[in-house]
């Protein structure tokens, strides 16, 4: 049965890179790069600049995990507000989150101005507007903290959006680009003078010391150190605890009406994203929202029916084209976590990127780069992956954990979605009681089953079914898996686990029926 992404983005169908080879066998290098998104080939890149020889291994191919995901909005608004930001990290931590954002943007302008990229790179304002006088409220509390992180922002009582607003937060010298045009060329000169990129190889183990080994299904690659750039770390246990994955979609169609370009924020909880891209000389409308914490909503496919709605009443587009899903980090206490694992001397860790995932992934690789050469960074402490903030966001790290052991528990005394094969229909996943025993089964749209273990490879909490990307996703710590169990996503490692049907469903050993 061929894997393959039913819901493909905007970015995955308008920018077509060449394949990467394989990892041929053990290789050695000065840094392997794990994770072919944003952050591991900005890391990669920066690093072959200061003449280090560099190996980047996806397990995939590259730019088809989260990076190809995005809505690629590039900015200094953070999802933690910034007057939460100054009470949690000072005054001081708060004008060093805006500079460090704003110092990501311009690295990216460099870049994309330095290797003459054409990936529809431009300027313009954003716009994070309220719609209630409670919302009002909130946001000229936004604009007083920005102003004092140093962000050029204002208020105003207009937006260019055709919807009626109470106000809205102004913010000059934002960005957005087509991912996939800038880290597909920005690939294209990684490669070469001995640095690599290997695709479809699978880090299974990573092993920290003096020298490193990132152990994979191809063969070892041995390095000075070892960059965890796989959005969520590879079974780091500590870290995730302090890291809480999200689903969010957005559609895009065809824009048939006037609509300024610039980047749009409601305030509503969870909140909408809107901005244009011209692809392929066509202006598309993006529209994104609807996050939920993942494996706990039982209709997915009803976030994109909403979305769709939305965005069909309220702006200027009759017909959507594209639709997609990503996974979103979101941090304990607000920021990133980038540099140097716990317990760990040469192996480094980036995630946590919450819904700025450009600016923060740009972020890391500059970061994570300059440690690695001995460079002093402004912005390594602010963001340093060791920290525990006991006072930011405890009330999550509080409620996100005790979630945690209550899905342990819980999924394993949940009552089945049945008992018989015959209760699948064409193209669902459903968790069955077999013998006694609980298993996940996948029916093809041919009726041809597919059945794995219920139990997440990482650390054992139970699978649910995504009926929007027909996937089977862990509501613990984010780990993601294709119908018939292959990972899609981090933290896990290992596939599911197959499993024998009863005999009337005519199984092979491998759980696919021939």
């Amino acid at each position: 049965m061929k894997e393959e992404r039913i819901n493909p983005s905007l970015w995955t169908t308008t920018a077509h890179g060449r394949r990467f080879p394989v990892l041929p066998g053990d290789v050695t290098v000065d840094v392997v790069v794990i994770g072919g998104g944003i952050a591991g080939l900005t890391t990669a890149w920066l690093l072959k600049k200061a003449g280090k020889k560099v190996a980047v291994l996806e397990m995939n191919r590259i730019l088809t995990g989260q990076t190809g995901q995005t809505t690629a909005h590039l900015t200094e608004l953070l999802d933690t507000p910034y007057d939460t930001l100054r009470s949690d990290f000072g005054e001081r931590g708060a004008r060093m989150a805006a500079a460090s954002s704003r110092a990501s943007i311009e690295q990216i302008a460099s870049i994309v101005k330095e290797l003459n990229i054409d990936c529809g790179f431009q300027r313009l304002p954003l716009y994070r507007y309220a719609e209630t006088d409670a919302q009002l409220r909130e946001l000229e509390k936004e604009i007083t903290a920005a102003q004092e992180a140093g962000l050029m922002v204002r208020f105003t009582r207009d937006t260019p959006l055709p919807l009626p607003v109470k106000g809205a937060l102004r913010l000059e010298d934002q960005a957005q680009f087509h991912p996939r045009q800038y880290l597909l060329a920005l690939a294209e000169r990684i490669e070469g003078d001995g640095c690599y990129i290997f695709e479809d190889t699978r880090v299974v183990d990573v092993q920290d010391g003096t020298p490193c080994r990132a152990v994979t299904d191809r063969g070892t690659v041995t390095a000075g150190d070892v960059v965890e750039a796989t959005h969520s770390p590879l079974n780091r246990v500590f870290m995730q605890t302090k890291v809480y994955p999200y689903r969010s979609y957005a559609v895009a169609g065809p824009l048939e009406g006037p609509l300024e370009q610039c980047l749009y924020y409601d305030s509503q909880d969870p909140y909408h994203y809107i901005r244009t891209q011209r692809v392929d000389g066509v202006n598309y409308v993006i529209v994104g929202g609807e996050d939920h914490k993942v494996g706990t909503e039982e209709d997915t496919e009803q976030h994109f029916a909403a979305l769709e709605a939305y965005t069909l009443r309220c702006l200027p587009v009759s017909k959507l084209t594209h639709r997609w899903s990503g996974q979103v980090i979101e941090p304990a206490d607000g920021l990133a976590y980038i540099g140097r694992n716990s317990a760990s001397h040469h192996t480094w860790v980036a995630t946590g990127f919450s819904g700025t995932g450009m600016t923060w992934g740009t972020l890391a690789g500059m970061i994570i780069s300059d440690l690695i050469l001995g460079r002093q960074n402004p912005y390594a402490a602010l963001y340093d992956a060791t920290r525990v903030k006991v006072r930011a966001g405890a009330k999550d790290f509080i409620q996100e954990n005790a979630e945690v052991a209550f899905r342990f528990v819980a999924d394993r005394l949940s009552r089945p979605d049945g008992h018989a094969l015959s209760e699948v229909a064409p193209g669902e996943g459903k968790i069955l009681e077999v013998s006694g025993q609980k298993v996940a089964v996948y029916r093809e749209e041919g009726g041809a089953c597919h059945a794995v273990s219920p139990v997440c490879t990482h650390l054992g909490c139970h699978v649910h079914w995504n009926n929007a990307e027909r996937s089977w996703d862990c509501p613990c710590h984010g780990a993601r898996f294709s119908p018939t169990g292959k990972v899609l996503n981090g933290p896990a490692v290992k596939d599911l686990a197959s499993k024998k049907l009863p005999p009337e469903a005519s199984t092979s050993s491998d759980g696919e029926t021939p």
